[in-house]
């Protein structure tokens, strides 16, 4: 393409006006500037070099900021930490929370411009807490994804719950359900989907 256009611009003047020159080098470094700077804007859109997520769990007050993602593999040790804030804190029962969610947290960080902790409600349960849970409110799903590892319950503060929301919503990764009136929504790695308010 560039070289079609570097030929008519030749052929369309045997003496090319001085004008003409510039014009037809200035379209010609614009041309060959353009796949670079949208290469280069894609791969750090893409492929950031670390990812990191910071969590403090509003029922034991604990805090962890940690990369969860380097070099392009997860990252155990940082797992392992996040992996201890999202535990069930009722039980204590630690699980492998499942890493697209993290991946999902991370965009919707991208996203929403932010790099400030989530404030978690709930994340893993195991399933004596959510049996008692769902026995105790019809709003819990006895086969809930929590119990998986593969759901988190959250709040961003100094932000709309509703731009929370629309921002999850607009990724379309998984679940979005959207409780105002318990000031959180709830995100997962299952189909996707949403619900709520």
């Amino acid at each position: 393409m560039i070289r079609k256009f570097l030929d008519q611009a030749y052929l369309s003047e045997t003496e090319p006006s001085r004008r003409h020159f510039l014009k037809t080098g200035l379209s010609t470094c614009t041309l060959l500037a353009l796949p670079m700077a949208a290469t280069s804007v894609h791969a750090a859109i893409k492929k950031p070099l670390e990812k990191k997520l910071s969590f403090l769990n509003l029922h034991t007050g604990e805090r962890t900021r940690a990369t969860f993602w380097a070099n392009g593999r997860y990252i155990p040790e940082g797992m392992r930490a996040i992996n201890q804030v999202l535990r069930d804190h009722r039980t204590g029962d630690r699980y492998k929370i499942d890493p697209t969610l993290f991946d999902f947290l991370h965009l919707l960080q991208h996203k929403l411009r932010t790099h400030q902790e989530f404030h978690v409600i709930s994340a893993y349960r195991s399933p004596a807490t959510n049996a008692k849970l769902a026995a105790q409110s019809g709003g819990v799903a006895k086969n809930s994804l929590h119990t998986h590892g593969k759901a988190i319950d959250i709040r961003l503060p100094g932000r709309k719950l509703s731009d929370l929301r629309s921002a999850a919503l607009s990724l379309q990764i998984g679940g979005v359900g959207y409780y105002p009136s318990s000031n959180f929504v709830h995100l997962d790695t299952g189909n996707y989907r949403f619900w709520g308010g």
